[in-house]
């Protein structure tokens, strides 16, 4: 009885403060004056004038946030943490339950951050962190509540306006990418970054309070995650029960690679110069057949956890080489496929001997097959079994494609101790290339080191046009991202190389040859 009393009580406070912070009620406050004068005096007057702003300063005016001033704050930004989110969002759908005004929710997430923090160190890192957050403040409003949620995440609840509805959040998401994306000076480099969004509308929240709102932004937030990175997504229902039935165990995996659900995906490699394909990449993807596409960030770490990354990397290899067969069997000119050897593939003294028998149980050359390893591993490997493997798999005619190069800080020595002969650029070097001069010069220098060490070039995440033609006029020797295609299930490839070779006449040439 007294917690319910308590509860009625709070919830009239609530209300008169709700109530107190309108803006009629500055209008409302001569009236009362003269009201208090008319029916007793002119010490009632006094009175009246006197209360009236005490009432509105103690109640309609409550601390920053609705915290006390020691709560705690982020120790890089200063900015508040989930709590002061949840509460600013409880706030303002608790203003939305009694006026006509409409609040939402919505939570940012950095790409690819990590990587970002290890090529740059974490001074950078909580410089990026700090710079982001005072270009979110100048996009929001001053009744808007900037928060810290994560380690490359805020939080925003918005104050409650008149007209909010979806298209005005998509407005707003917009804006907020577009202020994170601008190109940013870190220590005489230029740095882009872009950002994932998701957002929830209050009427939309599941429950009438600020921890269930951000609940559903954050759920929102992993969806757009899923289909990043510059992903938006906006909350509903079906969204959370998705999410619920992709909470996968490690045993799924296993049960899936054993049901052949896991299965190779493959997005095409073309020449700059003339445009043919010059190879695929194979690409895992789970097609679960009640869940639809689970993303490989959602089921490549618990595979790892699982200790089934080599057990991956044979189906990979596999679904490769047997579409390498099926290609020369259909008359479709695909030269090679580069396939991710991981770490734990790396180190299996038997590799060589595997990737030997596979080559000839499909009747091809081993300069067919791609090997793809991450710089990482090539800058931190000593000379072991992971280094000997990588050289034996070159031997033996493969090709070595060092993958993500720009993230791992290899060195040129390392570069040809491993023999190397392909450089695939990170996408943090293509994003925006054809307009930030500054990301040609990065570009142009590796183009340069791998010209004079006899390598050839491959750029990745390439997503416009406008990339594209830069790369080719810098010299970069193939492409690849969604501005050529996404990836795509084996049975669509044939098709589609096609039709892109049926399209070359028709287009312009993109390299530095080009109108010569």
């Amino acid at each position: 009885m007294v917690d319910r009393q308590r509860k009625d009580n709070s919830r009239i406070v609530a209300r008169l403060r709700r109530s107190l912070s309108e803006p009629w009620m500055l209008a409302l406050l001569p009236a009362l004056c003269l009201v208090a004068y008319w029916v007793a005096g002119e010490m009632a007057l006094i009175l009246t004038a006197l209360a009236l702003p005490l009432a509105l300063v103690l109640l309609a005016a409550p601390k920053e946030d609705g915290l006390p001033p020691h709560r705690p704050r982020d120790a890089t930004t200063g900015l508040g943490l989930r709590d002061t989110l949840e509460r600013a969002a409880d706030h303002g759908l608790q203003v939305q339950e009694v006026s006509p005004r409409r609040t939402a929710c919505l939570m940012l997430q950095l790409d690819d951050f990590a990587i970002f923090a290890e090529r740059y160190g974490n001074a950078a890192a909580d410089n990026l962190l700090n710079r982001t957050a005072g270009r979110l403040r100048k996009v929001l409003r001053d009744g808007d509540v900037l928060c810290k949620i994560s380690e490359a995440g805020f939080g925003i609840s918005i104050a409650p306006v008149t007209r909010l509805d979806l298209e005005e959040m998509i407005q707003l998401s917009a804006r907020l990418q577009a202020a994170v994306q601008e190109p940013m000076s870190l220590d005489a480099t230029t740095v882009y970054v872009s950002c994932s969004i998701g957002f929830c509308l209050g009427a939309r929240s599941p429950m009438p309070t600020g921890a269930a709102l951000v609940c559903a932004t954050d759920t929102a937030l992993r969806e757009a995650m899923r289909f990043g990175p510059s992903a938006i997504r906006s909350f509903s229902a079906d969204m959370r029960r998705r999410q619920q039935a992709r909470s996968l165990m490690a045993d799924e995996v296993a049960a899936a690679m054993e049901a052949e659900q896991i299965v190779a995906f493959f997005q095409p490699q073309v020449s700059t110069d003339t445009g043919l394909v010059t190879g695929f990449e194979a690409l895992a993807r789970w097609c679960h057949p009640e869940r639809g596409m689970i993303s490989p960030a959602e089921f490549i770490p618990l595979v790892e956890q699982s200790g089934q990354m080599e057990r991956l990397g044979d189906v990979m290899l596999v679904a490769a080489l047997q579409a390498l067969r099926d290609w020369d069997q259909a008359g479709v000119n695909v030269p090679q496929v580069g396939v991710n050897f991981a770490t734990e593939e790396l180190r299996n003294p038997r590799l060589v001997e595997k990737v030997r028998w596979q080559l000839d149980r499909y009747g091809l050359t081993p300069d067919r097959l791609a090997v793809e390893v991450l710089e990482t591993v090539v800058a931190s490997s000593p000379d072991d079994v992971v280094s000997r493997n990588i050289n034996a798999l070159a031997e033996l005619g493969c090709r070595i494609d060092l993958d993500d190069f720009g993230t791992g800080h290899a060195s040129i020595s390392s570069i040809r101790r491993f023999s190397v002969e392909r450089l695939k650029i990170d996408r943090s070097f293509v994003m925006k290339v054809d307009r930030d001069p500054e990301q040609q010069r990065m570009v142009s220098a590796i183009l340069t080191m791998a010209e004079r060490l006899g390598l050839s070039t491959l750029a990745e995440g390439v997503e416009t046009a406008g990339e594209h033609t830069m790369l080719a006029q810098l010299g970069c020797n193939h492409v690849q991202g969604y501005e050529i295609a996404r990836p795509m299930p084996f049975d669509q490839t044939a098709e589609w190389v096609r039709a892109h070779h049926a399209s070359l006449s028709e287009a312009p040439k993109f390299g530095r040859g080009a109108g010569t």
